[in-house]
């Protein structure tokens, strides 16, 4: 999450914010919740294994229902499988974009579900879809204007301030797409599940937040389900943020200085790029991550 997005965080309502900063809360402590949603940075793998360790923990228990994750496109789920499945036909199954989410880092956590029974749904949305969310204005009304206002911010700063201002709202439709195609799947997961069983999405920590992410969606899709959200401290925040239940400790890895990778990637902020007659603004950065600037 940026610094922007943080500061602006910090002066709304907390969110069940003072019961849930509490790191290494035990797994079974939130028997009556049916969606369990943890929001990790893309590049500190020890979130992506705390989430695997409650995936094992609720499948002892009997009570994981499925596994929604960003890292693969929604449509895509492990459902034909068995518990004996390969590797590789998880992957296959999932259409695995190895170039995106290194599989070495996530597949503790999706052979976790898989190796219970418990299906694996992809969440997000299909690349294919990308281009055209951008120009679809049905997605700005599907947030409260501040959450919209929020996530302008958010794109503008998570680039660096390169982008030109015309590409900031397509940027943040992108946003607004993905987390109602997670916040579907969720609830498409949630039919049917026995009492006490648990459905977990994992994604980035902006898709997850109740001020941003997936909860926002779900508040409108199925208002009565009950979330519990889990965040994890980084090297870009080890404070407890705002729009999280829970904050739990986890390692830390040496953080990216994303702007100076944006410069080598030659883009300028848009009062020192050249202007090119016929060329078309930049495309979305092909790595989910890096146009998902405030979920690292």
């Amino acid at each position: 999450m940026t610094d922007l997005l943080r500061r602006a965080l910090s002066s709304a309502p907390a969110v069940a914010l003072a019961a849930g900063v509490c790191a290494g809360l035990a797994v079974g402590s939130a028997q009556a919740q049916s969606v369990w949603i943890f929001g990790e940075r893309h590049d500190h793998p020890d979130h992506a294994k705390q989430t695997a360790e409650a995936v094992r923990t609720l499948a002892r228990e009997s009570r994981l229902r499925a596994l929604v994750i960003e890292m693969a496109e929604r449509g895509r789920s492990t459902s034909g499988l068995g518990p004996q499945a390969t590797e590789a036909d998880v992957r296959e199954s999932l259409g695995w974009q190895e170039g995106a989410w290194p599989w070495a880092q996530y597949a503790p956590l999706v052979m976790a579900a898989v190796r219970s029974g418990a299906p694996v749904w992809g969440g997000n949305l299909p690349r294919a879809e990308l281009r055209a969310a951008m120009s679809e204005p049905q997605w700005d009304e599907r947030v409260p204007a501040q959450v919209h206002a929020r996530l302008i911010d958010a794109v503008r700063e998570g680039h660096c301030d390169v982008l030109p201002a015309s590409q900031l709202v397509p940027m943040a439709r992108v946003q607004i797409a993905r987390d109602e195609q997670m916040a579907r799947a969720v609830t498409e997961a949630v039919e049917g599940a026995a009492p006490g069983q648990v459905v977990v999405l994992h994604a980035g920590a902006a898709h997850a937040s109740r001020l941003t992410g997936v909860p926002v969606h779900l508040a409108r899709l199925a208002p009565s389900l009950p979330l519990r959200v889990i965040g994890f401290d980084s090297a870009y925040a080890s404070a407890a943020e705002p729009g999280f239940d829970e904050w739990r400790a986890a390692q830390h890895v040496a953080p990216r200085d994303h702007c100076a990778e944006l410069r080598a990637r030659g883009m300028m902020p848009p009062a020192a790029a050249p202007s090119v007659p016929g060329v078309a603004p930049a495309a979305p950065p092909s790595s989910p991550s890096a146009s998902d600037p405030a979920s690292r």
